[in-house]
């Protein structure tokens, strides 16, 4: 048998004995705003970066639909790991942006501005693909000069002393020696590589 049966939230038939919590009084709620605690917020809280510039709950559509193009991978190519970094995290705040007003909006059943919204995101979406496109080719740069660096013998990979060791080689033109780094003086109108 059901020890249960019978307890309704509906019909406001509530459990047989009384709870612990029932002992203590509930808070009222203040409803004169004069009788309220003042709070100051700080303007530079972290917790407003999931709204807009403006600290509205919702976006119009018209400010949703004002936004430009995804980065391309070309123009990332050019830009430093600082700057990568930091372009990933303004998506990443702009994206919890916009998650945070499409819940409210289905909470408001607010009826417009979706998309917008999903228009927004898939640029967003875009650049975030891009940013991970130029690092990936950036990695696969960096592996394949590490396997070239093991087999020159001028490239020092243990850590220790310099990492480059230029050595003499002979010109093919001329047959005389010079240093590759270019410390060595001219010999007979062979100009040092640059």
């Amino acid at each position: 048998m059901n020890r249960k049966r019978g307890v309704s939230a509906l019909n406001r038939s509530g459990p047989r004995q009384p709870l612990s919590v029932s002992k203590e009084p509930l808070p009222q709620p203040v409803l004169d705003p004069s009788k309220r605690a003042k709070f100051e917020t700080d303007e530079n809280h972290g917790l407003w970066g999931f709204f807009n510039k403006e600290r509205k709950a919702l976006s119009t559509p018209e400010e949703d639909h004002a936004h430009g193009r995804s980065w391309a991978v070309e123009e990332l190519r050019n830009k430093s790991w600082e700057d990568l970094h930091s372009l990933w995290w303004v998506c990443v705040k702009e994206r919890n942006r916009i998650a945070t007003e499409a819940f409210e909006r289905s909470r408001l059943k607010a009826g417009y501005g979706e998309n917008e919204a999903r228009v927004r995101d898939k640029a967003i979406r875009g650049t975030q693909r891009s940013i991970k496109h130029a690092l990936t080719e950036r990695f696969y740069a960096w592996e394949e000069a590490r396997k070239l660096a093991r087999n020159d013998p001028e490239i020092n990979l243990s850590g220790e002393g310099p990492a480059l060791n230029p050595q003499l080689f002979e010109d093919d033109a001329t047959g005389e020696e010079f240093e590759i780094d270019g410390t060595q003086e001219q010999t007979k109108g062979v100009p040092a590589p640059a």
